[in-house]
């Protein structure tokens, strides 16, 4: 671990999670990331694809606007195409929702965690590293390598899955909480995770 970074344990996810900055967000988020399981049905999985690749590349807040319009649209029998102006992902979105069935039916072949993350990635418009994303949505219990996760990661020299695994033996909370609440502590300011250093309050 580099020697300015502050090591991440249990007693600082506990910090993290009272974190004055990170208070409107931290009960919502945690009880969000714990009661995930399961799509409960093929709507319900075509709805978490669109809105990983709504989001992927874009602030979240811009993402949700679009998101919402995608979803209107498709629920009248359009396009997405007709709202978002992003052609691959508007031409992928209108797949997903269409084979929504048969996907959801394939989706749950998969029982494995490390078979329904390669699921995930072989949905249009879904990546390397969104597959991990779309795979917490989908209740599979594991953490997303993006920048921020990595970054913290790196500091500690271990992987984001390992990182997240030892934080989430220690807390009693699942690896995607654990991720969730370090990516919200670095999304707002309150870890920087180039150097693992925390801001004043």
């Amino acid at each position: 671990m580099s020697q300015s970074c502050v090591p991440l344990d249990a007693d600082r996810i506990g910090m993290l999670r009272e974190h004055p900055r990170l208070q409107k967000f931290m009960q919502g988020d945690i009880e969000w990331s714990e009661g995930l399981g399961l799509p409960i049905n093929a709507t319900h999985l075509a709805e978490e694809a669109i809105f990983v690749i709504c989001n992927s590349g874009m602030k979240n807040t811009v993402a949700r606007r679009i998101y919402d319009k995608v979803m209107v649209a498709l629920n009248r029998g359009y396009r997405a195409g007709t709202v978002f102006g992003h052609k691959g992902k508007a031409n992928a979105i209108t797949e997903i929702w269409a084979h929504r069935e048969y996907l959801y039916r394939d989706f749950l072949t998969r029982n494995a965690p490390e078979q329904q993350i390669e699921w995930c990635a072989s949905l249009p418009w879904v990546g390397n590293i969104t597959k991990y994303h779309l795979a917490k949505n989908l209740g599979v219990d594991c953490a997303k390598p993006d920048v921020h996760l990595q970054r913290l990661a790196d500091l500690h020299v271990e992987t984001v899955d390992a990182l997240c695994q030892r934080l989430a033996q220690a807390t009693g909370y699942r690896v995607a909480t654990v991720d969730l609440i370090l990516w919200r502590a670095c999304a707002e300011g309150v870890i920087n995770s180039r150097t693992g250093m925390l801001a004043d309050v």
